[in-house]
Formats: structure tokens, sequence, C-alpha cells
């Protein structure tokens, strides 16, 4: 419970050095309304917490003490939080993101991957509250190996190449980032030399090329 606590502390603190005017009361416009400080705050709480947007509203209401600590004595309904997270843009939220990874500590030593989202696997009414119009939605993460704090993310819904997102992923990330470890699906000398240029040794396997392709490549 302690380390909740103190996690829900943080999130407070970096909502609030990010808004205009911190000392907002938490819901000045009683349940129907919310400090911006306190929107960000419960983002980023979720997020850590990696709970549905149900489960967070059901959570918060079982977990005074932690409302407390947003000032708050009951949880949003979770439509709010829905609500919250399409209107934040996702350069905002990237630096909010940056911010909670320097609270937690960077080594300068990462890893990048991804994996994928099938449209499927949300319900009908998020869906249509959220706008989607899309049938799945790729997620790149560039995560610290020793922390582990996530550096960045990546979100597409097109069929993008790893190698290409990687290298928009890295000169998002490039400072103070000495090792890029990736697997062969980022092999591409363009990112390696990105890295080198930068001074980040990149750890990434080679792709191997199947017998067909070591016949029909020259040299």
């Amino acid at each position: 419970m302690a380390s909740l606590r103190r996690l829900a502390w943080m999130c407070r603190d970096i909502a609030k050095q990010h808004v205009d005017n911190p000392d907002v009361p938490a819901a000045p416009d009683g349940a129907d309304g919310y400090a911006e400080w306190v929107q960000i705050a419960l983002i980023l709480y979720r997020v850590e917490l990696e709970k549905s947007l149900r489960e967070t509203e059901d959570y918060l209401n079982e977990m005074p003490d932690i409302l407390a600590v947003f000032d708050l004595d009951e949880a949003p309904h979770y439509s709010s939080f829905c609500r919250w997270e399409n209107e934040y843009r996702m350069r905002e939220l990237r630096r909010l993101l940056r911010r909670s990874a320097e609270q937690a500590g960077w080594s300068g030593e990462a890893a990048i991957d991804a994996s994928g989202f099938q449209r499927d696997q949300t319900s009908y009414h998020y869906r249509d509250r959220a706008n989607y119009a899309f049938h799945s939605m790729k997620t790149t993460i560039l995560i610290d190996v020793n922390s582990p704090a996530i550096k960045a993310v990546h979100f597409t819904t097109q069929k993008a190449w790893d190698g290409h997102i990687g290298i928009q992923v890295f000169r998002r990330s490039a400072e103070n980032l000495r090792v890029l470890s990736a697997d062969a699906n980022y092999s591409w000398s363009n990112l390696r030399e990105e890295c080198r240029s930068n001074s980040t040794r990149p750890l990434i396997k080679h792709r191997e090329h199947t017998p067909y392709r070591r016949l029909t490549t020259p040299g």
C-alpha cells in the first residue's frame, strides 16, 4: 500500500509541475469538473497500474487513502478517463512520460520492441467514444533495461517497418543513450549509423538471410 501511495504522490507532483495553475482545487466545479492537474495525475496513475478504465474507477473507490492524495472523496466515472485520454495530445503525454522516466532513473542502456493490439479486443462502447477507425495498432516501446522505465513510445495504425519506427524513436531519445538493444526486426544499416553518429552503441541482431536470399544477394 505504501508503494502505491508513493506512486500516487509521484503522479500528483509530476502533474502539478506540468500545468500552469497547480493550486486549483481538485474538483473546483464539484463532481462534474476536475482540475487539469488531477486529470493528468490520474491518467499517469492508471497507466502505471495497468488497469482498464472501469477497473481504475473501482480500484480508486476502494482505496480512500489513494483518493486523498489526489484531494478527492470519490473516483471520477470511468467515462471521464476515456474523455481525458482522448483529449490530451500524444506530444504532451510523451513529455509526461519522459518526466516519469526521470523519476525512476535512466541508465542510458535501453531496449526497443513492438507489440500489436487488435481492435476487437476493446468494447464497442469504448471504441465509439474514442472514435476508433482502425482494425489494429502497433505499439513500440523504448525501455531502460535497468530501471525499467519507459523512455519513449510510438503508436501507428499503418503497416510500418520496425526499422523505420526504430530510427524515429531513437532520434527522440538519443541524448544520453549509450546502448540500444533490439532484435533482428530492427536490423537496418541506417539505424546503426544513426546510433554511432550519436555515440550510441547499437546491439542489434543482424537479420539472417534465407538460402535463396544468400544466392540472389550480390557479393
